[in-house]
């Protein structure tokens, strides 16, 4: 998926979330910046995520954050890659050491603008996150990467208790749960 591609589905992304609807614009004009997929952009940037779910959709594998001290889907900064799918899929592979990792759709699951607090050696700014839907087998094992405290299979039952308020993870969670999502 290039910058072109990326556009299109952004474009056409249709969503009957109203939160994620009013975010469109803004993730179309980030990609007129040319460092739009880089931390050099001090204001937010592109990054993508992986909402990793076993094949019965009972499950979704998410990680403890080790900066953010939360629980959350896998996924990074796209750090100069355009390709979002690409970083998506290499996040989780870094973040989990899954190999049984298969996409299941090539469109967008989901987009989320979020704010991401100041640090030692980066101000307060927003990651304009991109996600898409990876299945994954529950049996294989986990290998917890140095940016994470902790990774779990999460049954669907208990995501909300674990995730409290997160908006963004609910809307993913119930977007899962909605029939039109094929097993």
């Amino acid at each position: 998926m290039d910058k072109r591609l990326l556009k299109e589905f952004l474009s056409n992304y249709r969503t009957p979330f109203e939160e994620e609807k009013a975010m469109i614009p803004d993730f179309l004009a980030l990609l007129d910046d040319p460092i739009a997929f880089s931390r050099d952009r001090k204001e937010g940037h592109f990054t993508a995520s992986a909402w990793i779910v076993n094949r019965r959709r009972t499950h979704t594998l998410l990680t403890l954050h080790r900066k953010l001290q939360k629980w959350l889907q896998l996924g990074g900064h796209a750090d100069g890659n355009q390709n979002l799918l690409e970083v998506a899929m290499d996040e989780a592979r870094e973040e989990s050491g899954l190999t049984s990792l298969r996409l299941v759709d090539r469109f967008i699951f989901d987009l989320d603008r979020h704010l991401i607090p100041a640090n030692a050696t980066d101000p307060q700014h927003f990651h304009y996150d991109v996600r898409f839907l990876i299945e994954a087998e529950m049996d294989e094992p986990l290998i917890i990467s140095p940016e994470s405290k902790d990774l779990a299979w999460v049954g669907f039952d208990m995501t909300a208790e674990l995730v409290g308020n997160n908006a963004s993870i609910l809307r993913m969670l119930e977007k899962t749960s909605r029939s039109e999502i094929l097993l």
